[in-house]
């Protein structure tokens, strides 16, 4: 996980995510059309293709193009089996 994350670019700049610095929390923020779905969609892809895992809830449906359904998880059933 050392390679960095293309986030964005912006003429000659790059803007880039070292993956060694990323944890769970983060916000991402803007007025609408300047790119937090596309933003939203690169981290996750990039995350999953360093196999992370990666889970979304997206009310508006943007990013039903790259989803796929989850499958049974052990872990994920105790857990469920556990709180009810």
């Amino acid at each position: 996980m050392s390679d960095p994350i293309l986030v964005a670019k912006a003429g000659k700049e790059s803007i880039e995510l070292l993956p060694a610095m990323a944890n769970r929390h983060g916000l991402i923020a803007g007025a609408t059309g300047t790119g937090k779905t596309v933003t939203l969609q690169t981290l996750a892809e990039n995350f999953s293709a360093r196999g992370v895992p990666v889970f979304m809830a997206d009310v508006k449906g943007d990013l039903a193009g790259i989803s796929q359904p989850g499958g049974n998880n052990p872990k994920l059933l105790e857990r469920a089996k556990e709180l009810g």
